[in-house]
């Protein structure tokens, strides 16, 4: 039997297109088998948000090579898009297939296995529109939870970030095929399911502020209506996309998941300013009161860069101030790293990599302090969670889930709870990380 084997790097987009094209390589026949074995054929999903991104895609890139120096390596994604002369040169890799261009994998493949001449099927990035490429899942990793690619592309253009020349414009993906997606998969036991994106806040716009035939809340109103749908979260979403209009909305459906990642990056305006973000700190703030007065404790988390050129004492500790006044229930910390191409990676000062590392440390401890404190507040208080497997803490066995704020707790239970909704009373710690749900509450299972 044929065999194939993949490897992904970067976001959750990247994961779920890595899956399709898993489930492409099925269908023709292909026994899908670990990176680290002999295969027929290696696909590396690229990443190229950092300079060690690139430098990790080509490293797996060659490791394919000298697994099988017969096989047929593949590169796909977004390096292949901003390294695409790189790759060219590159005698590792054998396809060459860019962003957008994923469901013609098979097509490629056999083009290549026909004629067994190097194959790049680029996309221009440049072009005003693309069609959303026509991926499908049919399994995911995930036990309980699938994410569905929803959204591609972005026009934002932060100062920072290289994405927008390796995905190219704004484009989504009808909602009749994500609905058609999402009944195939509760028919296979998932019960979960998380709209992810590049830039998912422009889901249905044509240009991102310019309201399409539909929106973002059309899609989750018409997902969670899906017979066997429980859950529906959002993957990262900007804070402007927040209207009343839109908390509303999505207020009313009930498997909705009040669980808000709002990319921050900074709180400081003038930081915001030079990475070219399309919000200031203060009404990225009132995003968050809007929030937390429309849903009953919902979880906000967010991503910060420390050490983005120009950031001063001052301007750090205005970040750091206005972190600590939205208290985050999750903060992620990145030090800034230059990335060729990009505008910040020509602007003057950058900082120096021990302040960098210095001011990482700092906001690293005061989100694991915002972290605890936010599951503090769920002790004593109902909770719903969806259970995923079994984990053992301090040699006890739990099953574990997540509420629908993403909140890790463990369940002590004889029974088979896999994939299980379980209701009960939070009543401490098992781990810094983990909430205990009461077994000697009223149990509640379906």
């Amino acid at each position: 039997m044929k065999r194939a084997a993949l490897h992904n790097l970067g976001c959750k987009v990247n994961a779920y297109e890595t899956e399709a094209m898993e489930a492409l390589l099925v269908s023709d026949g292909y026994e899908i088998v670990p990176f680290s074995e002999e295969a027929d054929v290696y696909v590396i999903n690229t990443c190229s948000v950092t300079s060690m991104a690139d430098h990790k895609s080509r490293q797996m890139i060659h490791r394919a090579r000298k697994q099988n120096p017969d096989g047929v390596v593949i590169a796909a994604g977004c390096y292949v898009q901003t390294g695409a002369e790189e790759l060219k040169e590159d005698l590792s890799v054998d396809i060459i297939i860019g962003n957008n261009k994923k469901d013609e994998l098979l097509p490629e493949l056999h083009k290549y296995l026909e004629a067994h001449n190097r194959v790049f099927d680029m996309i221009d990035v440049n072009q005003g529109h693309l069609e959303f490429e026509n991926l499908y899942l049919t399994k995911t990793a995930e036990h309980t939870r699938a994410f569905l690619k929803v959204q591609d592309g972005c026009d934002q253009f932060c100062s920072y970030c290289v994405i927008p020349f390796a995905r190219g414009r704004i484009r989504s993906r009808k909602i009749d095929q994500v609905v058609s997606e999402v009944e195939n998969l509760v028919k296979l036991g998932y019960r979960e399911f998380v709209l992810t994106g590049i830039h998912l806040s422009s889901y249905g716009m044509e240009r991102y502020g310019v309201p399409g035939e539909y929106g973002l809340q059309d899609l989750i109103e018409q997902v969670a209506s899906v017979d066997g749908v429980e859950r529906v979260r959002l993957g990262s979403v900007e804070p402007q996309i927040f209207t009343q209009d839109f908390i509303d909305r999505v207020k009313k459906v009930k498997e909705f998941c009040p669980h808000f990642h709002l990319s921050l990056q900074s709180g400081c305006d003038a930081t915001l300013k030079r990475m070219n973000r399309k919000y200031t700190a203060q009404e990225y703030f009132e995003t968050c009161q809007i929030i937390r007065e429309a849903f009953d404790h919902p979880a906000i988390t967010t991503d910060v860069i420390v050490g983005f050129p120009g950031e001063t004492e001052e301007e750090f500790l205005e970040s750091k101030a206005f972190i600590e006044k939205v208290k985050f229930y999750e903060l992620h910390v990145f030090k800034f790293s230059r990335r060729e191409g990009t505008k910040a990676d020509t602007m003057k000062d950058q900082i120096p990599e021990a302040v960098k590392t210095e001011r990482s440390r700092i906001l690293i401890e005061i989100g694991k302090r915002m972290s605890e404190e936010f599951r503090q507040e769920v002790i004593g208080r109902e909770q719903e969670i969806l259970i995923e497997d079994q984990v053992e803490v301090d040699g006890e066995t739990y099953w574990q889930g997540y509420t629908k704020e993403y909140i890790k707790m463990g369940y002590s239970s004889d029974r088979d709870l896999t994939n299980k909704i379980v209701t009960g009373k939070a009543t401490g710690f098992l781990s810094r990380d983990m909430v205990l749900l009461d077994r000697d509450s009223l149990e509640r299972v379906r």
